[in-house]
Formats: structure tokens, C-alpha cells, sequence
């Protein structure tokens, strides 16, 4: 529950938010994702399939690219990212290819030669200093996190 008087409402504003129904609140954002499309769209176009296409989008990669049959567990720390590899076989050391960018991680050979999967890091990593221990029958891989954001102000140029 949202502390409502601690906020620069009136009472009546107060009363209206503290009534709310969690289901009105759905409604209303699909009203408003309604609202957004043209009328003569109507038929082409639902706004629940749009979205539902929205997100299969997001979620979807090739079919190369598959992270559930690695069972990988991608997390960061205040200092860190790791990812956590269950190895299988004892081969797979041997095989297993590992890179990263600023912001992905490529694992590739395994479990077969030729398989190749992509993960998103939770955080930006540095370009150095990673580093990969195994024990216990899972690898792990630890990449220092990037604590330096840089940041570009884009100035706006008028016609």
C-alpha cells in the first residue's frame, strides 16, 4: 500500500487512489493501449495480440542460441557478474569456448561441437580480468563489473 498521505494530494484525490480496484487499474491501461492505435486499424491489429507479440519477440532467440538446456545462472554482485555452468561431461572442459563483450556472454561447443549460446550480463563487465574455476562440477565464471558509465550529451540542433 502506497503511503497516500505522505503525498501532495488533496483529500479527494486521497479517497479516489485508496478506492482503487487492482482490476479497474488493468482496465484502464488497456483502454489507454487501445487508444493508441488508429480506428481504421481495428481490424488489423489487436492491441492483446500486439503485445503478446511484444513480448514473444523479446524472449524469443535463434535457435542456436538456446540458454535452458545449459542451465546457466546469471548474477551479479556489487563488484562482480557470474555465471554458473553445470558441466555434464568431462569433456566439455576441453571443448567449451568462452567470450564476452561489454554486456553478453558466448559460450560455444558445448553440449555438442558447434552449439553456440548467447547471455545476457545483468550489468555492464570490464574488458579484462575475468576469470573461470571449476569445482564441483560447475564452472564458474567471474568478470568484474564496469564501474565507469560514461556518458554523452547529445545537443539538439534546430532547423
Amino acid at each position: 500500500m502506497l503511503p497516500w498521505n505522505h503525498l501532495p494530494f488533496n483529500e479527494e484525490m486521497k479517497k479516489k487512489f485508496s478506492n482503487m480496484n487492482p482490476n479497474d487499474i488493468d482496465k484502464y491501461v488497456q483502454n489507454m493501449i487501445s487508444n493508441m492505435f488508429p480506428k481504421d486499424m481495428d481490424g488489423m491489429l489487436n492491441p492483446q495480440e500486439w503485445l503478446k507479440g511484444v513480448q514473444s519477440f523479446t524472449n524469443d532467440q535463434p535457435s542456436s542460441h538456446k540458454e535452458s538446456n545449459l542451465n546457466v545462472i546469471v548474477f551479479e554482485t556489487h563488484d562482480f557478474v557470474f555465471l554458473r555452468i553445470p558441466i555434464k561431461e568431462d569433456h566439455w572442459l576441453r571443448e567449451i569456448k568462452i567470450f564476452h563483450t561489454s554486456h553478453e556472454a558466448i559460450i560455444e561447443h558445448i553440449p555438442s561441437p558447434g552449439d553456440k549460446h548467447i547471455f545476457k550480463l545483468p550489468a555492464a563487465v570490464r574488458k579484462k580480468g575475468a576469470v573461470a574455476n571449476y569445482k564441483e562440477e560447475v564452472l564458474e565464471i567471474r568478470i568484474p563489473r564496469s564501474v565507469q558509465t560514461q556518458i554523452s550529451e547529445i545537443e539538439i540542433q534546430e532547423d
